[in-house]
């Protein structure tokens, strides 16, 4: 089964439609990805997507496998967040879009981070923007060889702790990826990576003020949209940039 661009609620996604070219509604409902690889698969109701103008029909693998997240009446999350009952008055992604990034205390450095991968698994990268508290921006990317996008949603945070200078009075780290913030702060349980999350709590204990904070991806933050282009010019490129503040 194909896909397509489409807009929903502004955002553009990535939509499942017929050879026909008409979206593939099972109960009034359609799969979306936000990110073509990373795993996750949304459901939204067809009467809140519009085909992206001039967008053509892609193949079947332009998508790789996901798990379905939460069912959507609308954008990514919306009608009670991830599984939720609908009770707390919007998503996670809706909330954290209506407030913005969080805001940095004074003295802080203010990190943006990203993974993306191509196929899950697959070839793997990673996008770390810092900011120093002087409003100065360092950025780079890192290739990581064939990886699951948790992974590099979890050592882009850990590359924002290690190339930040270790006299820095705090860190805020906004990431897209609410399993990294769950692994890392909230004490979710983690089937996989277990070295990897010791390995960046361990990282985190060692350093004085770190914060985690979410932002939804693909909402029109610069910043996250950056990072983002950073993780997939790792994979395009296949190379590396460290930062170097």
């Amino acid at each position: 089964m194909p896909w397509t661009r489409a807009i929903l609620r502004g955002n553009r996604v990535f939509a499942r439609v017929r050879e026909d070219g008409t979206f593939d509604a099972k109960e009034g409902r359609v799969e979306v990805r936000y990110k073509a690889n990373d795993g996750k698969a949304y459901f939204a109701a067809a009467a809140n997507l519009t085909r992206e103008p001039g967008a053509d029909l892609l193949d079947d693998a332009t998508c790789g496998g996901a798990e379905a997240v939460a069912k959507e009446s609308g954008a990514k999350g919306a009608g009670g967040g991830s599984g939720g009952s609908g009770r707390s008055g919007g998503s996670t992604k809706e909330k954290a879009k209506a407030a913005g990034p969080a805001a940095a205390r004074d003295g802080e450095w203010v990190a943006y981070t990203d993974g993306a991968c191509s196929g899950n698994p697959g070839p793997a990268g990673l996008g770390v923007v810092v900011i120093a508290p002087d409003g100065k921006m360092h950025d780079g990317y890192e290739f990581l060889g064939t990886a699951t996008n948790n992974i590099a949603e979890l050592t882009a945070v850990l590359r924002a702790v290690e190339q930040t200078p270790e006299e820095a009075k705090g860190i805020l780290i906004h990431t897209d990826s609410q399993y990294a913030i769950g692994v890392l702060t909230k004490g979710w349980k983690a089937k996989a990576n277990q070295a990897l999350i010791a390995t960046i709590k361990t990282a985190l204990k060692n350093r004085a003020g770190v914060r985690l904070s979410y932002v939804p991806g693909h909402s029109g933050v610069p910043m996250n949209e950056r990072a983002d282009e950073l993780a997939r010019e790792a994979i395009r490129t296949g190379k590396t940039v460290t930062i170097k503040p």
